[in-house]
């Protein structure tokens, strides 16, 4: 539907679209046609395709009418293909844990949700036992496997995503909900976490049944700068279990098992790898910086990321340049090694405060490695 031929005249890079190129990233193999670009997501889709001249997304000629629902994956898929990366994030609509209101404040960058610590949607088992518990096999399954087949251009695939089983948990029950609960009633802690698991594996299992899928990630925020949000032991009792049965359920789909994750997680990285995840993603420079984390654990896991987001926001365009390839120096396998491997990308994500220069000047220098040519 989109036209491809119209686009390849904004693409930052001119290599081929091939999704393998994350693929072996993802199985720490060695980069050998360009390093893979990687991000969990992205708040500037329509800046930055119209900060290289593009257009939202172009359709080829004699395409049949676009339907409504189609526009955001359209414009994505648009970003994904002209900024060089070479998968897609897809999922299936409706599946969610609905949850009370969130508040919301004026930012420079418009009106921003945020979730109070004390902000529980579930707090006893009545409300458990009342609560409207999604169902997985009821999401427009059929939505997604028409973004895949109709729309994903050629050599791309696509990388499925939902929010985390702590991270949901929490959301219901609220952070101090959740601290108080593991005293007060540590049953109805143990089925949240069977409530959700359960669910968030199942969702899996049928998004990687879909062949247009290579790989999930999921956003299971465990810490912040100094320590785990709860307890170790709490992770090791009632999450872990699920971390384990989500990556084997994946893997027994031939798929692959990305973990975002947060914060200062020194104390459970030895967990986190024995759940068997193929690649960890989150990174911020005053607790692990990417390299050093890839130095200490690159031959177990890949690392995916990495560019701190102070630093991104604060730098020149000519430093983020030199900065992108210090991390490329450092993070980039020796030929014929099997120390982990890596794509680039950001810590997080690219939030809309970071400076577009900023963040194209990252782009263009990652796209250069291995002689990969650029365009614009």
């Amino acid at each position: 539907m989109l036209d491809l031929q119209a686009l390849d005249a904004y693409r930052l890079t001119d290599r081929p679209v091939d999704y393998r190129r994350l693929r072996r990233a993802l199985r720490r193999e060695e980069a050998v046609d360009g390093l893979p670009l990687y991000e969990l997501f992205s708040n500037v889709t329509d800046e930055a395709v119209a900060a290289v001249g593009c257009p939202p997304y172009i359709l080829a000629e004699g395409a049949r009418p676009m339907e409504k629902w189609m526009d955001p994956w359209l414009r994505h898929i648009t970003y994904q293909y002209v900024l060089g990366y070479d998968h897609v994030a897809v999922g299936a609509p409706g599946f969610g844990f609905p949850r009370k209101q969130m508040p919301a404040a004026e930012t420079a960058q418009g009106k921003r949700s945020y979730i109070p610590a004390d902000l529980a949607t579930i707090s006893t088992r009545e409300e458990f036992e009342k609560y409207p518990w999604p169902n997985p096999d009821q999401a427009q399954f059929d939505l997604m496997d028409r973004v895949l087949a109709e729309l994903t251009p050629p050599g791309m695939s696509a990388i499925t995503a939902c929010a985390g089983i702590l991270e949901h948990v929490m959301w219901l029950m609220s952070y101090e909900g959740i601290s108080m609960a593991l005293y007060d009633d540590p049953d109805l802690v143990k089925d949240m976490f069977d409530a959700v698991g359960s669910r968030i594996v199942r969702y899996y299992e049928l998004c990687t049944s879909r062949p247009g899928v290579f790989a999930i990630q999921m956003g299971e925020d465990m810490g912040h700068k100094t320590q785990t949000m709860l307890a170790p032991e709490v992770y090791r009792k009632y999450l872990f279990p699920w971390h384990r049965k989500l990556v084997e359920t994946v893997h027994a789909n031939g798929k692959l098992a990305i973990l975002h994750s947060c914060g200062h997680l020194d104390e459970i990285m030895d967990d986190i790898l024995d759940c068997g995840w193929d690649a960890k993603h989150s990174f911020e420079d005053t607790i692990t910086s990417v390299w050093e984390f890839k130095r200490r654990y690159g031959d177990r896991i890949a690392v995916l990321g990495g560019f701190d987001i102070d630093k991104f926001c604060r730098m020149t365009p000519e430093q983020v340049r030199q900065h992108t390839r210090m991390m490329i120096d450092r993070c980039t396998p020796a030929p014929g090694s099997n120390s982990g491997g890596w794509a680039m990308g950001s810590g997080n994500s690219i939030a809309n405060y970071i400076p577009m220069e900023n963040f194209l000047a990252m782009l263009r220098e990652a796209l250069s490695y291995q002689g990969s040519a650029v365009c614009r």
